[in-house]
């Protein structure tokens, strides 16, 4: 396929009018639209008026479209993932909070399953959802002192190898394994280091660990921080914890939910100006209910209330967010973030931070066609998976 006529944001630039040849499910060949094109192609799809970004990545996301990843079977899996790529998401990250073991059992199988029919769906040809690549846990080893909306019930402390083991992960060699931990809990420190040894990656999150902590936990393994500010002790001149040190140490990422409720505007833009958009990644932290409206949701075995875009639990605590990429991408648009870091934070900083960087996150040639088209009112109008079209918004509305 021949995408002509394009406006897109590459790695280090934006570039008005290019033409994209996409082949095999990568792209091939970028060159400008006014030079001669020696390519034959099976299909010409003209995109001019439109903005192509490198399709969204979400790392951080526990449910939407009433799916919850705690109950999810592979078919609501699939149901979400079609529901992503209306969304702009192009891969995702299950997210999982701590419950009993036999209920993370059941959600990786169904992880599993879902990936399985994924790549069978990708060989025929047939229409596909956002890809699943991998699995998140968001603890159990955190700090209950910073609990946030999780269960304290299931927390956890790491003393020997057989912990990890409670842990199920996907089959597949390829799976993402990507953990949130407090390193102050007993045995933190030699924890990361084992997951590092095993392969995972490690963020700090719901944690209210001090500078030497930090520091050992970073040598060990931990170089990225989960929802930045929220769940962990909060920025004191007299006693700089987590936020201070993920400010001050460069070789640190953060990500955050840029939905204006858990972190107020002006903190973005401070976010934005002292870590800049390439250590900030843009996350949902999703549940279930997003995309469903406001209402009083089952969720972790609790109601959880949507009011106003805002949720919470029966405590009044935040209890993850009801925005999707696109909203992340559209409020930090919003907050003054360029164009080129808007394709970072939603895409190229998720890949790195998941190692996929060398085929994911970016315009280049040689990478995935994985593609999200937007207007000028930065709105969805095109979602490609592969090279392939999942979502297009014109047919949407025109049927």
């Amino acid at each position: 396929m021949l995408l002509r006529n394009v406006r897109a944001v590459l790695p280090a630039r934006v570039s008005e009018k290019i033409n994209l040849l996409i082949q095999d499910g990568l792209i091939r060949h970028i060159f400008d639209s006014r030079a001669h094109n020696p390519s034959t192609a099976d299909s010409t799809l003209d995109l001019e008026g439109l903005t192509l970004y490198p399709g969204f990545i979400d790392v951080h996301i526990h449910g939407a479209d009433g799916v919850d990843t705690m109950e999810a079977g592979a078919h609501d899996l699939a149901r979400m993932s079609h529901f992503l790529v209306t969304q702009g998401v192009t891969g995702w990250l299950p997210t999982l909070v701590p419950a009993p073991g036999a209920n993370y059992s059941s959600s990786v199988s169904a992880i599993d399953d879902a990936r399985m029919v994924q790549v069978q769906v990708e060989t025929l040809g047939s229409k596909r959802g956002a890809r699943i690549l991998g699995v998140h846990y968001e603890g159990p080893f955190v700090n209950s002192a910073q609990c946030g909306a999780l269960r304290v019930k299931y927390f956890k402390t790491y003393s020997s190898l057989g912990d990890l083991d409670e842990l199920p992960l996907p089959r597949a060699r390829d799976a993402a394994r990507m953990i949130t931990l407090a390193p102050e809990v007993e045995g933190g420190v030699e924890l990361v280091r084992e997951l590092k040894r095993r392969g995972w990656i490690v963020s700090i999150g719901h944690t209210r660990a001090g500078f030497e902590l930090l520091d050992q936990a970073f040598e060990a393994g931990a170089r990225h921080m989960t929802h930045f500010m929220n769940a962990m002790a909060p920025l004191h001149h007299r006693s700089p914890g987590p936020v201070a040190w993920g400010l001050s140490r460069e070789e640190v990422t953060c990500d955050v939910i840029a939905d204006s409720i858990h972190l107020d505007p002006y903190i973005l833009r401070l976010l934005l100006k002292l870590k800049g958009a390439e250590r900030l990644t843009l996350i949902s932290d999703a549940i279930a209910a997003a995309g469903q409206g406001d209402g009083v949701y089952g969720i972790w075995g609790e109601k959880i209330t949507v009011k106003g875009g805002r949720t919470s639990n029966a405590h009044g605590s935040i209890a993850g967010s009801v925005i999707t990429m696109h909203d992340a991408w559209r409020f930090m648009q919003s907050l003054g973030a360029s164009e080129v870091g808007l394709a970072r934070m939603t895409a190229t900083n998720p890949a790195r931070l998941l190692g996929i960087d060398g085929d994911y996150g970016s315009i280049e040639e040689g990478k995935r066609a994985d593609l999200v088209a937007l207007d000028e009112e930065g709105k969805i109008v095109l979602t490609m998976i592969g090279g392939a079209i999942v979502f297009d918004a014109r047919k949407t509305r025109g049927s």
